[in-house]
């Protein structure tokens, strides 16, 4: 099991909202090559792996990505707080503020909501991998 310490690993603290940012940043959030896709992608793909090495090193990159998933929701909600409702109609977030408020909910910038179907697990070791590093080469 793992220890979780309760602190961001990079503590995140953002000063002034940008509800026009938080609407691109979605993306690393709930998007197709987002935090919660790489999570879920390396934690069920270590069950099929047949060598512990390598089983061990993807629990520890997809606990990892758990982390990244923590620190975008907590910029995301930084970007959105105590912003007016009059202000954020002014900016692309204002769709997804229409269902979710300031509410972190895992979306692309496109507004669709996030859907395992990104996530390319076949159970074979070298598809695998190369859907690891084909998700890995489109994050900028």
């Amino acid at each position: 099991m793992w220890t979780y310490e309760k602190t961001l690993q990079y503590p995140v603290k953002i000063k002034n909202p940008n509800p026009k940012l938080a609407s691109l940043i979605v993306s690393q959030l709930g998007g197709p090559d987002g935090e919660l896709a790489a999570s879920m992608r390396y934690l069920n793909q270590r069950y099929a792996m047949p060598w512990g090495e390598v089983t061990g090193i993807l629990t520890d990159v997809g606990t990892e990505e758990l982390a990244h998933l923590e620190m975008v929701a907590a910029i995301l909600y930084q970007l959105t707080r105590n912003v007016s409702e009059e202000e954020i109609s002014k900016t692309p977030f204002a769709p997804y503020f229409v269902d979710h408020t300031t509410g972190i909910y895992p979306v692309a910038a496109s507004g669709v909501p996030f859907d395992m179907k990104y996530v390319g697990i076949k159970g074979d070791v070298i598809t695998d991998l190369n859907e690891d590093l084909a998700a890995d080469a489109t994050i900028s």
